[in-house]
């Protein structure tokens, strides 16, 4: 097995658009044929691997576990010192502090959107936070505000085991499968932030301990 690091090897980025045409990763490729890594379960069975406890959590704890990292994370947003907030969250990368705050409750949006009929694109949730958003406490205010809109759709909601089908850029996704991939994504940026804040030396407001994060397919490491 060849692993290309796209991150840090330009060659690598150009190979995959030029022999895949993709620009998102992860991707698994075998020949001429490749698998997305959004969604476990496919990415497993074109490896070969078993796929052992798949749909372990309901929606209804995903509901829950999602608004655990929602809550954690307009937290940590407004911890962020004002004159830090524009720092690059790690230093290889462009991505600053900001726009990873903003991209934790974007990812979230962006199923509600889907949801309601649009696409979950490659871009989808990969906005720059509004002009109007410049500080911690701003961005915390837009989370709390996706997640006023997140208790409306699930108290209004007729199936809640989440079986409609839902249009991705990897293709048709049950909607359950979409919701648990969006909850550990978010999960995983909660996880980053607790470790710039305390890189800055601050002790984060509650960090998500492994009983929060139990059941969500999260990445061993911080920065896969």
């Amino acid at each position: 097995m060849v692993v290309i690091d796209v991150l840090n090897d330009r060659d690598g980025r150009d190979y995959l658009l030029s022999k895949y045409g993709m620009r998102k990763v992860p991707v698994l490729a075998k020949g001429d044929e490749f698998a997305f890594g959004q969604m476990l379960d496919p990415f497993a069975k074109f490896a070969g691997l078993p796929m052992p406890g798949a749909d372990r959590l309901s929606p209804e704890q995903l509901y829950k576990k999602y608004e655990m990292v929602f809550a954690a994370a307009q937290r940590y947003a407004r911890q962020f010192p004002a004159e830090r907030f524009r720092e690059r969250v790690i230093s290889h990368r462009e991505r600053v502090i900001r726009t990873l705050c903003y991209h934790v409750f974007r990812i979230g949006e962006s199923f509600l959107e889907t949801w309601d009929g649009a696409e979950y694109s490659v871009k989808i949730a990969d906005n720059e936070p509004p002009d109007e958003m410049q500080t911690g406490d701003d961005i915390a205010r837009y989370g709390a505000a996706v997640w006023q809109r997140y208790e409306t759709w699930w108290q209004g909601l007729d199936d809640r085991s989440l079986s409609r089908v839902l249009k991705t850029y990897y293709g048709d996704t049950v909607a359950h499968k979409l919701f648990e991939r969006v909850t550990w994504h978010s999960a995983q940026h909660c996880r980053q932030l607790v470790a710039v804040l305390e890189r800055m030396g601050i002790a984060a407001d509650g960090p998500l301990t492994s009983e929060d994060l139990a059941g969500l397919p999260l990445p061993e490491r911080l920065w896969e």
